[in-house]
């Protein structure tokens, strides 16, 4: 990228992505990591539509997922009334909304993995904690948790770039407002509608980067364990 093409608003949008998609990563791995360990370990009649929740971004095209959530968090909806009861303001068309809708979006790329990554751990080696007196929670932190070190790193790779490259949730709940809302996304379809292509081919030669980069780290975690298995 040359220095006429990286322009302030640029790395500008490039440094909220990146926020972005930390602070959505963080999140996803507090939240996924339970949901995925009771997905994986439940007997209870609601897992089906659970899991199916969880699993609905994958097949909810992103501007129907962005609409009801713009709905929900906007004034006349139940967590946007909620947020100005509580002086918080409407979230549609700030930061946070887009974090929450990040979040939504990208969570079957965190819960998949980690419950793929338990379900594989079986409870062999949980039964063996539990008779060396290990609690339920011991076992969880010092036993099952390692074991699936590996899911952990894949959702947190996935759910990082899926962050980064989100489009269509992210225009319907932020709108494309610098330095509040506009993502790398959203700063190439500007250029693009500006006919700025030099800037637009710029920034999406380094998210096509970014994507083969993710790809590599994503078959190089797995390779111990395809060795292992042979």
């Amino acid at each position: 990228m040359n220095i006429e093409v990286a322009t302030p608003d640029a790395w500008q949008a490039i440094a909220l992505t990146i926020q972005l998609a930390t602070l959505t990563t963080a999140l996803l791995l507090v939240l996924a990591t339970p949901l995925a360990w009771w997905l994986a370990h439940t007997r209870s009649r609601v897992r089906a539509v659970v899991g199916a929740f969880v699993t609905l971004p994958l097949v909810l095209p992103p501007s129907v997922l962005g609409f009801y959530l713009l709905v929900a968090l906007g004034p006349q909806g139940p967590l946007g009334q909620f947020t100005q009861a509580m002086g918080w303001g409407v979230l549609s068309f700030t930061f946070t909304g887009l974090l929450i809708g990040s979040v939504i979006f990208s969570l079957p790329f965190a819960v998949q993995p980690i419950q793929n990554a338990f379900e594989a751990l079986g409870t062999r080696p949980l039964e063996v904690a539990a008779t060396l007196r290990a609690s339920p929670l011991d076992a969880f932190f010092t036993v099952a948790l390692p074991q699936a070190r590996t899911g952990l790193l894949t959702a947190a790779v996935l759910s990082f770039a899926h962050t980064v490259g989100e489009f269509g949730v992210v225009l319907m709940i932020g709108g494309n407002i610098p330095g509040q809302t506009r993502t790398v996304s959203t700063q190439i379809y500007g250029h693009v509608e500006a006919m700025e292509y030099a800037q637009a081919h710029a920034l999406a030669a380094g998210m096509l980067a970014f994507s083969f980069a993710v790809l590599l780290a994503l078959a190089l975690l797995r390779r111990p364990v395809d060795r292992g298995a042979a």
